[in-house]
């Protein structure tokens, strides 16, 4: 395992909601050539929203990432089970195990209210989670450098947010079903 004494204090502190400072492309390009060549392919083992591995997938040879990948692979169970249940369908036979912190019912209480709203509340879950990965790590491993790519790609994924014209997507498609449903008469506004 790598220690990346150059690379990790070169690189610019991460805030929750800030501008990205470079893409998670223009950060792999920086990395891999500082990085030992197995640690560098590991890099294209990280994600959010990713389909994860089932349970049973072997280690990549990664604490940090097979942890990680467990975190989102949990997440992404208990997603489908509160959804289940909202639109009164069958959920997964298995009982997904619980995440800590209630990471999962803030998201779908806010998923609730606004997608918008949905998606910040869970990233904020996924970014938590890199912290509590993180804790009593060196701080200048290849864990410092894959949480810093795994909060690079949540910051470049709420950049691609747009508010207004998301709401103006969904007003349209809801008007869409609305209209092919037969409950939005002729003479209604969208």
């Amino acid at each position: 395992m790598g220690q990346y004494y150059y690379l990790v204090p070169q690189l610019p502190y991460l805030v929750f909601g800030q501008t990205p400072p470079m893409s998670p492309e223009a950060f792999r390009e920086l990395a891999m050539p500082l990085m030992d060549e197995q640690d560098a392919a590991l890099l294209d083992l990280l994600g959010v929203g990713l389909k994860p591995p089932p349970g049973d997938a072997p280690s990549c040879g990664s604490d940090f990432i097979d942890k990680w990948r467990e975190w989102e692979r949990i997440l992404r169970l208990n997603l489908v089970k509160h959804r289940a249940a909202k639109l009164k369908r069958e959920a997964p036979a298995a009982e997904p195990p619980v995440l800590p912190s209630g990471a999962v019912s803030a998201a779908v209480k806010a998923v609730q209210e606004s997608p918008l709203e949905g998606e910040i509340t869970i990233d904020k879950a996924r970014w938590s989670a890199i912290d509590t990965l993180l804790e009593g790590s060196g701080g200048f491993d290849r864990n410092a450098v894959f949480a810093y790519m795994l909060k690079l790609i949540i910051l470049n994924r709420q950049a691609l947010f747009q508010t207004e014209r998301g709401f103006s997507e969904y007003k349209s498609l809801y008007a869409s079903i609305l209209e092919k449903s037969g409950k939005l008469s002729a003479g209604e506004s969208k």
